[in-house]
């Protein structure tokens, strides 16, 4: 019988294989799976022990830790995947996972950015940054994210060649491998033209100097060869800050929120903006449909002849 560290890398070997699982989404399966092995092994079983009595126990003792459900339901998932693997190779006789039930999610409203504060964010970004380079650089950091909702790893990732050519639409690499096509605003693409011209000139001064030429729109010296997520974040809330707007509510996330939200408010459909978010599922999609509620009530409200004074004033 393979030891539980044997299990969890050969079941995220065959995910990252067969399914093209997400780094991220590896490392969080990773880290769940290994919680839960040591969790085993302090009373003295191992995945190719536990009952479905074990497993129900650990998910009552993450509950006693107060984490969170989307937390437990993640790691249940891991669980549920890891022993259907088992079983499909022949470790387990059984899956003592396949019945258990998750404790669901809440259903939060995700931050969002009104379009004020979204045009202050992209002022600011055409005008901080030390060199003028660095400023066409921010300007279209923030004019892909706000034009196209993309994910910030699918942003900063990007490759060079999906730019080239004053593309009307983007190629984007998603989850899973999963490939789609989003159209660019004109003012993302006179961005991201004044952007290649830039880049493009300071990676000719690099390879002048003998260092390779980098197959990212947004090149870095560091390990990836990309603009870390890491540093985008820090640098969406420098700026906020130079933007007037709360940092509190400014994250790489809440720009793709943005996305969403207006064009839901300015009648685009659900199955549209599913396609271009990258969800697999529409129910995803349809978290943002409280603007579109919220928009025909302010409208009933508004306009309807049975509408009182008092009711139009009440918000």
């Amino acid at each position: 019988m393979p030891s539980s560290a044997r299990w969890i890398s050969t079941f995220l070997d065959a995910q990252a294989a067969e399914l093209g699982a997400a780094t991220n989404t590896q490392l969080a399966y990773g880290r769940d799976l290994k919680d839960f092995a040591h969790w085993l092994e302090s009373g003295g079983e191992a995945f190719g022990t536990a009952s479905r009595a074990r497993i129900e126990a650990y998910l009552i003792h993450c509950a006693d830790q107060g984490l969170a459900k989307s937390t437990r339901a993640r790691r249940l998932s891991a669980i549920r995947q890891i022993y259907r693997f088992a079983f499909d190779e022949g470790w387990r006789s059984d899956n003592p996972a396949i019945q258990i039930r998750g404790p669901g999610r809440d259903k939060r409203l995700p931050k969002t950015l009104d379009i004020a504060q979204v045009d202050r964010l992209l002022e600011a970004a055409r005008s901080h940054g030390r060199a003028v380079a660095d400023r066409q650089r921010n300007t279209c950091l923030m004019e892909l994210l706000y034009a196209t909702g993309m994910r910030v790893s699918e942003l900063v990732g990007l490759p060079v060649s999906a730019a080239r050519g004053d593309p009307r639409m983007l190629l984007i690499l998603g989850k899973g491998g999963k490939e789609r096509m989003v159209p660019l605003s004109p003012p993302a693409r006179t961005a991201l033209i004044a952007w290649l011209k830039a880049r493009d000139a300071a990676e000719d001064a690099a390879v002048a100097r003998g260092l390779p030429r980098s197959r990212f729109l947004f090149p870095s010296r560091g390990k990836s060869g990309h603009l870390t997520r890491h540093r985008f974040y820090l640098l969406i809330k420098e700026l906020a800050v130079a933007g007037g707007v709360s940092p509190d509510l400014v994250t790489p996330h809440t720009l793709r929120h943005a996305f969403a939200t207006h064009l839901l408010a300015n009648g685009a459909d659900l199955r549209s903006i599913q396609t271009l978010l990258g969800h697999a599922d529409v129910a995803t999609t349809e978290i943002y449909t409280h603007v579109l509620e919220e928009r025909l009530q302010q409208l009933v409200m508004d306009h309807h002849p049975l509408a009182t004074e008092a009711d139009r004033n009440r918000d």
